[in-house]
């Protein structure tokens, strides 16, 4: 399974320095990617609950954020080897074309290292800042992937449609990677594999966010949906983002039943590791942002090169 590593992007440690520093440092030590998240505002007075929990705070490291793309494509003039992905960009939040030409430009820059995790998000007032409605959301999503692929793919692109219209025009760049960059998906809603199936080659769930008892068995629903559509199950990407709490053995528990999915010591969190492997999954990704982990970078690469042996 390979490992990737989520950049100090946000709160702050994100500076240009600890960027640098753990990019570098990632593909030095054999780190297959690095990894960037999206979000446009902290709002004051949010109208919609965060993790869908009333009352829940907003993360304050939302408050500063170094926009995903550009901190790529920094990294990618500062490294040769290592893949550079997002988990994830609100793709609605950005006209199609403008965001395909993004992807394309650093895929180009980059040599063909780019993949692209999209969602549609879950912030009412992030909908009203970029001037889209928050109702059909979904059903925009369906046709910004295949307006995606068109502008990535097609030598004279049009695409009419109920949310975007294209006139047929050439536009470029286009990607190195062909067809085109891999396109991974977020989201846990009952809508969210039908739509994997249909328009993407993957998806990245977050690991914690649910037993890994009922991880496995999403991720054995979605190859189940990709079979029923007679989608080839190897071409469906499993990549699953984390959050590992790790504490030391004093304030873990001494049965692993009792415990959170990825929290508690490093032997500990690395047998939910290889469980997640076991499962399927291709890729696994390691963040820090909410942790305080996070605030030293040289711990956060300490911490995933431990977690790292599990996977491989």
């Amino acid at each position: 399974m390979k490992v990737g590593i989520v950049l100090p992007q946000t709160g702050e440690s994100a500076t240009r320095e600890n960027v640098l520093h753990i990019g570098k440092e990632a593909e030095k030590v054999g780190l297959d990617s690095v990894w960037v998240f999206d979000r446009l505002l902290w709002p004051l007075k949010p109208q919609t609950p965060y993790g869908g929990v009333p009352n829940a705070p907003i993360p304050v490291e939302y408050q500063n954020i170094l926009d995903p793309l550009e901190t790529l494509t920094y990294l990618a003039a500062n490294t040769d080897r290592i893949s550079l992905g997002t988990s994830i960009i609100d793709m609605l939040f950005q006209n199609p074309v403008i965001l395909a030409r993004r992807f394309a430009t650093l895929d180009i820059f980059s040599g063909g290292r780019v993949i692209a995790g999209l969602a549609i998000g879950w912030s009412k007032d992030e909908y009203d800042a970029s001037g889209i409605p928050y109702r059909q959301k979904g059903a925009r999503a369906d046709e910004y992937m295949q307006v995606l692929k068109r502008i990535w793919t097609d030598d004279v692109v049009e695409f009419k449609g109920q949310f975007y219209n294209i006139p047929a025009s050439k536009i470029g760049p286009k990607p190195v990677q062909k067809p085109h960059p891999p396109i991974l998906l977020g989201g846990y809603t009952p809508k969210t594999f039908p739509r994997i199936v249909n328009y993407a080659d993957g998806w990245i769930p977050i690991a914690g966010s649910v037993s890994l008892e009922q991880q496995e068995q999403a991720i054995n629903g979605l190859r189940e949906s990709a079979r029923k559509a007679n989608k080839d199950l190897s071409n469906i990407r499993i990549i699953v983002l984390s959050y590992p709490n790790v504490l030391d053995s004093s304030s873990t528990s001494s049965s692993n039943q009792q415990r959170s999915p990825l929290t508690g010591t490093i032997d500990q969190i690395g047998s939910d590791v290889e469980r997640i492997k076991a499962m399927g999954a291709e890729h696994i990704i390691f963040g820090y942002a909410f942790s305080p982990i996070g605030r030293d970078v040289k711990e956060m690469m300490d911490v995933t090169k431990q977690l790292a042996r599990f996977a491989r």
